[in-house]
């Protein structure tokens, strides 16, 4: 039987513990190397995983993509002709467009992220150890790319509906402007009808389950109220964090309500957005994000780890 050998490394200096007690590194000798021929610590390529995070960002954004540059058309549904729920008249003015809604939750949410995470940095007790040497940029960096993937990720599943389902919008019929003269609405549902109101008119009125409006909207704010919950500790005022989290709720909600109110979706449309988007964001703020992550998993001592990515338990970037 071969015999175990065992081998008494020399202890390191005091000095090497003193510098950085938080991050121990133990290199292990296979049993064959000769005395003093240490591996050297495995070290994660961090820069090809940045690399990495940008090629995924753009992958879940692929759907979003085909919907909006009209690569794929959305599935042409029939109608009925005296179906009143896509009868209402065309509102040329929404009350908030694309372009206010995405810039103003972009920027709301970039703000808040921005102003957590500073003060976050500036309290932690060690710097960290990510490949870029400011720490302001690298936990803007983990906070921040983990909200955009969320936002690819729900406004791609709420476009992939969108052309699967291709659900009559409540003015369908005030923009298709089918010829009634040539339509037999005694034959019940019909399939066989022409547009007459512009074919791009038309490829847009069929994209109303479910509100993409109403998704983002909910999305945005209430990963910010998950953040707040878990950036946002001073106690000095109890209602002032549930008052502005009621805020935001409330924005996403009214987002919603005026899609309603523009008929441009059913109610059922910003329903299910409004709980795809709050289901998106929790699953990114609890899974993806690090903001709650040593609540749930707290670092252990350092005398029981190998390798200590970081100081607050984020992985590095």
């Amino acid at each position: 039987m071969q015999k175990e050998h065992c081998e008494l490394l020399h202890p390191l200096p005091k000095e090497h513990w003193a510098k950085d007690p938080a991050n121990v590194r133990v290199a292990v000798r296979s049993p064959g190397s000769p005395p003093g021929d240490f591996a050297p610590p495995r070290v994660l390529p961090r820069k090809t995983l940045v690399v990495v995070d940008i090629v995924c960002l753009l992958l879940a954004s692929i759907p979003f993509l085909i919907c909006e540059l009209g690569i794929v058309s959305p599935v042409r549904r029939g109608f009925f002709c005296n179906d009143s729920s896509i009868s209402y008249p065309v509102q040329r003015k929404e009350t908030i467009t694309d372009s206010v809604l995405i810039s103003v939750g972009i920027l709301i949410a970039f703000i808040a992220i921005t102003l957590g995470e500073s003060f976050r940095v500036r309290s932690l007790p060690q710097k960290s150890h990510s490949v870029v040497s400011n720490p302001y940029v690298a936990a803007l960096y983990k906070e921040m790319g983990a909200y955009l993937f969320g936002c690819t990720v729900g406004q791609s599943l709420t476009n992939m509906a969108k052309l699967a389902v291709g659900r009559l919008r409540p003015h369908f019929l005030a923009t298709c402007r089918p010829n009634f003269t040539h339509i037999d609405c005694s034959a019940g549902y019909l399939e066989d009808y022409v547009c007459t109101g512009g074919a791009s008119a038309e490829k847009e009125a069929r994209k109303s389950f479910y509100s993409g409006h109403a998704s983002f909207a909910m999305y945005t704010m209430a990963y910010l109220v998950f953040y707040l919950q878990a950036r946002f500790t001073w106690q000095g005022a109890r209602v002032l964090r549930p008052l502005v989290q009621f805020v935001l709720i409330m924005i996403a909600v009214y987002t919603g309500l005026t899609r309603i109110s523009d008929y441009r979706h059913h109610p059922s449309d910003v329903v299910v957005g409004l709980l795809q988007g709050a289901l998106v964001a929790y699953w990114v703020a609890f899974h993806i994000s690090g903001m709650f992550h040593c609540k749930h998993r707290p670092c252990p001592p350092p005398s029981k780890i190998l390798v200590i990515p970081s100081s607050d338990c984020h992985t590095d970037c």
